[in-house]
C-alpha cells in the first residue's frame, strides 16, 4: 500500500519515519514505504571471512547513522578543512586516494553495494583474504581517519546533510542506462542536482566522469538547464584529460582497454 501519511517502520532493528511527496517525479518514482526506487544490485559474490568481519566489526566505527551530526568539527576522526562526497564510490579506489591524498579533508562515500564497501574496508585498514585476524581492526598507519560511509542510497541521505556543507561531489562512471526507456534511472536528474546543488558550497565542483557517449550528452544538457551551475572547462583538454587530483581506478584502466574514452566534467556551484 502506498504511503499516503507519515509512518514509521522497523528496519534491521532502525526505526526508519517516511512521509508522502507533496508532488510525484518521473526521475524519483517511489516504493510503497515513500523512499526513492532503487535500481542496482545490492549484493554480488559471496563475501569471504576476512570482508565478512570487515563489515560486522569494522564498518560500524565509520559508517553514517541516525545519529551522526554534520560538523567539520567532529564527524571525522580530528577537524577537517572541508568534505567531499563521492556518491557510488564502486570498489573504493578512487574515494581510498583521495582520502589518502587529501588528510586535511573529510570524504563521505555512499554506496549500496555490499561487496564495494567490503572493498573499501579492505583498502583502508590492509586487512586482505588470508590474513591473521587481529583483536582490533584499525586503519593502515599511513592514514587518517578522514572517511564516513554510508551503505545506502544517498537520496536517502540528502535530507540530513545541511545547506552548503560539501566542498566537492564526486559522480564517477554511474550507470549510464543507455537505453531511452530508462532514462529516468540515470544519476544526474533534475531531482538531484536540486539536491546536489543546496548540498554544495559556492565555488564547490561537482565532477562526473563517464565513459558513455549518451551519458556526457545527457550529463551537459541536465547541466546546463541549471543556473546555479557553471561548466568549468575553457578547451577540450581540459574534460578529455584527468585532472591534476585524478586517481585511476580499475573500472577506468578496463574502459580505456576496451577502447573506450572517458570524459572528466566539472561544474562549479555559483
Amino acid at each position: 500500500m502506498l504511503i499516503t501519511e507519515k509512518t514509521t517502520y522497523q528496519e534491521n532493528g532502525v526505526n526508519i519515519t517516511v512521509e508522502p511527496k507533496p508532488h510525484a517525479s518521473q526521475f524519483t518514482p517511489r516504493d510503497s514505504l515513500g523512499r526513492p526506487k532503487f535500481y542496482g544490485r545490492r549484493k554480488g559474490r559471496v563475501v569471504r571471512k576476512a570482508k565478512t568481519t570487515l563489515l560486522d566489526a569494522f564498518l560500524p566505527q565509520i559508517k553514517i547513522n541516525e545519529h551522526t551530526v554534520f560538523d567539520k568539527q567532529t564527524m571525522f576522526g580530528k577537524p577537517v578543512e572541508g568534505v567531499c562526497l563521492e556518491i557510488g564510490f564502486g570498489d573504493g579506489q578512487h574515494l581510498a586516494g583521495q582520502a589518502l591524498n587529501h588528510p586535511e579533508l573529510g570524504f563521505i562515500g555512499a554506496e549500496v553495494f555490499q561487496n564495494g564497501v567490503a572493498n573499501l574496508l579492505t583498502l583502508i585498514t590492509g586487512i586482505r583474504e588470508g590474513n591473521r585476524l587481529p583483536e582490533k581492526i584499525c586503519l593502515l598507519p599511513e592514514r587518517t581517519d578522514n572517511i564516513r560511509v554510508f551503505d545506502d542510497d544517498i537520496r536517502l541521505l540528502f535530507e540530513r546533510i545541511p545547506d552548503g556543507f560539501l566542498d566537492k561531489i564526486f559522480v564517477l562512471f554511474p550507470d549510464p542506462w543507455p537505453k531511452k526507456r530508462h532514462a529516468h534511472r540515470r544519476f544526474i536528474n533534475p531531482d538531484n542536482l536540486r539536491e546536489i546543488s543546496r548540498i554544495l558550497k559556492k565555488g564547490g565542483i561537482l565532477r562526473v566522469a563517464t565513459d558513455h557517449k549518451i551519458y556526457k550528452g545527457w550529463t551537459l544538457r541536465q547541466l546546463a538547464a541549471v543556473p546555479d551551475f557553471k561548466w568549468c572547462a575553457k578547451c577540450g583538454a581540459d574534460w578529455k584529460h584527468e585532472p591534476s587530483d585524478w586517481v585511476q581506478t580499475k573500472y577506468q584502466q578496463k574502459a580505456l582497454r576496451e577502447g573506450r574514452r572517458p570524459v572528466f566534467l566539472d561544474f562549479e556551484k555559483i
